[in-house]
């Protein structure tokens, strides 16, 4: 029975993964898409109205089935930092990239260079230990990331100074991953979402306002956009970073962003005529393999993790 309960939990594992690399990569496009279209319509004004109603959506929930129950204005508090760099930062970086020009897959590239970041931070800051083989991982998954956005990158026509934008998104991500694993959660997945949202929500409007983008446009094809994005890069996003993040572990989940990247690039493709090359195919691949090798890495140490408590738990026992 266990060992068909360890294979459930794989399985699970797994399809949220895949879940969340897809609807992640979902986020760099529909920006891109909606500014295409022949609205042309404003990433800002998309922002703000894929986070204003899901926000009192969620409150609406948490309220009525009382999720909220026991948690202290100290973790409302300690939520709504982490929203603001891990949600706010990270959407509104994002956007302006977007908004300024700047390809979709190049965005997801400089995103995709924050497991190498993390891996290096995440020993002095959490006290963890980054195994050779997810080094390994780490650096043939960035290898990987960089063929596939390389034709992207000769093409753009983005302002240099444009370029800070993804960046600046990178780091409001690693900032808010940091601060949450360094906490204490006390917040389930659903409270975590609708602090994280509400504060985006609330710290959008003002901008909104101030660069005439608060009032949404009456098409269609805007409120299928923003209920797009609240429902994907919001909501399953989010929502399967957070749980995978206390799942897998901040290094696991970050080998995943590199598959955002090539992802991002084949929609691209798809969707809006990027290129996709010999060489983005072998990127594909090298992103694949550097994956596998931290998650095969990780999944080794945690067995061990495993086996030292039962031989530690069976010898105190005797």
């Amino acid at each position: 029975m266990s060992k068909q309960i360890g294979v459930l939990r794989v399985a699970v594992t797994v399809l949220a993964a895949a879940a969340f690399v897809v609807s992640w990569s979902s986020g760099f496009l529909v920006p891109a898409i909606a500014a295409d279209s022949a609205d042309a319509v404003s990433p800002l004004s998309l922002l703000v109205w894929r986070f204003v109603p899901l926000a009192l959506i969620l409150i609406i929930i948490v309220v009525s089935t009382g999720a909220a129950r026991g948690v202290t204005r100290a973790d409302v508090g300690r939520q709504a930092l982490i929203g603001l760099f891990a949600q706010f930062g990270y959407c509104a970086a994002v956007y302006a990239a977007i908004g300024a020009g700047v390809a979709t897959g190049t965005t997801a590239l400089i995103d995709a260079v924050q497991p190498l970041i993390v891996a290096v931070l995440v020993g002095p800051l959490l006290g963890l230990r980054v195994r050779g083989a997810q080094w390994v991982g780490l650096l043939v998954g960035a290898g990987g990331v960089l063929l596939v956005v390389r034709s992207q990158l000769d093409d753009s026509e983005a302002h240099p100074i444009a370029y800070v934008w993804p960046a600046l998104a990178m780091a409001c991500l690693i900032v808010g991953t940091f601060l949450q694993r360094r906490s204490a959660p006390r917040t389930g997945t659903l409270v975590t979402l609708a602090i994280h949202v509400t504060v985006t929500a609330v710290a959008l409007v003002p901008i909104a306002a101030i660069f005439g983008a608060l009032v949404p446009p009456a098409s269609v094809s805007f409120w299928l956009a923003a209920g797009f994005a609240a429902a994907f890069p919001t909501l399953a996003a989010y929502g399967l970073y957070w749980w995978l993040l206390r799942r897998v572990g901040i290094t696991a989940l970050n080998a995943l962003l590199f598959l955002v990247a090539p992802t991002t690039a084949a929609a691209g493709a798809l969707l809006l005529g990027e290129p996709l090359t010999a060489v983005t195919l072998l990127g594909f691949v090298l992103c694949a393999a550097g994956v596998a090798a931290v998650l095969v890495s990780e999944a080794r140490a945690g067995g061990e993790v495993e086996r030292d408590v039962t031989m530690a738990t069976a010898a105190v026992r005797e």
